[in-house]
């Protein structure tokens, strides 16, 4: 699986129709509802705002996508497929369309919407999905110094330290050094 880092966008013109299409990094399906809601306000006259997202939740993967008027199957599924296709998470894809004036056919359209998915895909740059696992550790203070090194070797972060008599973390990891990380220091 692979994500996105930042939002990109790209423009089209196809029979005098404007497409923009834009692919933006989202955490949440929340998330997405929201850039979604922003980009309804920022394109009132839009004639269409096409999107697709696929969503990685405690529960699974969440995916939609909605052709916004348009005749269905012919807007949001070619879009959701190339989502699909280049196996995208935690992403969302809209496609804005301003009606030129000239009908492009259901295979027009689904070319379009697709072809506009297909360019703001291959303009951003994707990096490999990772998932994190979050673990409390209890250190002495003589085992931090090793412990950060270590830390950063395997890809984790610390999210929160408290010092008393021992330090207290809270360290987000990517799952698959948790193991490595667990048999050097001990979890509580």
């Amino acid at each position: 699986m692979y994500c996105v880092k930042t939002t990109q966008t790209i423009e089209d013109t196809i029979k005098k129709s404007r497409f923009t299409g834009i692919i933006i990094p989202c955490q949440t399906e929340k998330q997405a509802l929201q850039h979604l809601s922003q980009l309804h306000q920022t394109h009132p006259n839009a004639s269409h705002i096409v999107f697709a997202y696929r969503i990685k939740s405690p529960q699974g993967l969440v995916m939609r996508f909605h052709d916004a008027g348009e005749p269905s199957g012919t807007a949001g599924k070619p879009v959701f497929q190339h989502l699909e296709g280049k196996d995208l998470i935690n992403v969302l894809i809209v496609v804005i369309r301003y009606f030129g004036g000239i009908k492009l056919g259901a295979g027009g359209l689904t070319r379009a919407y697709g072809n506009t998915a297909k360019k703001v895909i291959e303009a951003c740059v994707m990096t490999n999905y990772i998932d994190y696992a979050q673990i409390k550790l209890e250190l002495e203070y003589r085992q931090m110094q090793h412990f950060e090194y270590q830390l950063e070797k395997l890809g984790g972060i610390i999210m929160k330290q408290d010092f008393s008599d021992k330090i207290c973390l809270q360290v987000k990891i990517p799952e698959e050094n948790l193991t490595i990380l667990v048999e050097q220091f001990k979890s509580k």
